[in-house]
């Protein structure tokens, strides 16, 4: 689980729920099941309106991927690719077949495949390059129902207010009321800017930034499988790959090899 998504919404609520405290305000006058029915159910009403069935059924799946911790590991992928590349100097192209089943990424697996079943190099490029471009084409869907439902929920949170200043307007005869209705017509804007600000626009960069590191990984995977299938040297492949990697992950990768070396030496010795 990525708690951090779960520690950003309670430190988040938690920070206007206790400032809010601190200027004598109580929790209770922040609840509105009206006000909560305006914004949540004319937010997921304007969704259905602006997207398919198909893509509505993902919402929560999406909503939960948001608190997992996704397992993408670049350096891993380039040792993967590098051993396999090895493999195949040694043993020839076939040789991976046997490995294929090893690997749980099916973008890798059917890489892996279009080698050994010799389809040609630009072939096999423009089919995982059009399995890429689907596979955003997808995560860019998802992303975009969270971000528009940020733009929607202020909006009905305005709405809501603006319904129960007209109930306000209607009972200017007993002014005692006026205070409380005021107070309650407000909840709603709470509501849509917090929910806006707190949940859906953090909720879908969260997807965004998860669809970045995994399709960073998808784009080794095809370098790798199509410097495999020419033949290349594995360590030009290890260093070529590198190029993927952020600073700090090179150095790691750096002295992981280093500490292999010298644990190869030691053996040696």
């Amino acid at each position: 689980m990525d708690f951090t998504t779960l520690i950003g919404l309670v430190l988040g609520f938690g920070a206007l729920l206790a400032a809010f405290m601190m200027e004598g305000g109580s929790p209770m006058a922040l609840l509105g099941l009206s006000a909560a029915m305006i914004v949540f159910g004319g937010t997921i009403g304007a969704l259905f309106i602006s997207f398919n069935g198909k893509q509505l059924k993902t919402l929560f799946a999406l909503f939960r991927m948001s608190f997992q911790k996704k397992h993408e590991d670049p350096l891993g992928v380039i040792d993967q690719l590098v051993e396999l590349a090895t493999v195949a100097r040694r043993e020839g192209i076939l040789a991976l077949e046997d490995r294929i089943e090893n690997y749980d990424d099916e973008f890798f697996k059917n890489g892996v495949r279009l080698v050994v079943d010799g389809v040609d190099p630009d072939l096999v490029r423009g089919i995982m390059e059009t399995e890429l471009a689907f596979i955003q084409s997808r995560h860019e869907s998802g992303v975009a129902m969270f971000e528009a439902a940020g733009g929607y929920s202020p909006t009905m949170g305005i709405i809501g207010t603006v319904m129960g200043l007209v109930h306000v307007l209607s009972n200017l005869s007993n002014v005692s009321k006026l205070g409380p209705l005021i107070a309650t017509a407000f909840v709603a804007t709470l509501y849509g800017v917090s929910s806006a600000n707190l949940i859906w626009l953090p909720i879908g960069n969260k997807l965004k930034n998860q669809s970045k590191s995994e399709m960073l990984v998808k784009e080794l995977i095809l370098e790798g499988v199509l410097s495999i299938q020419s033949g290349e040297n594995p360590n030009i492949l290890a260093q070529k790959l590198k190029v993927f990697l952020a600073p700090a992950d090179r150095e790691r990768k750096a002295e992981a090899a280093q500490e292999g070396s010298n644990e190869t030496g030691a053996a040696n010795a």
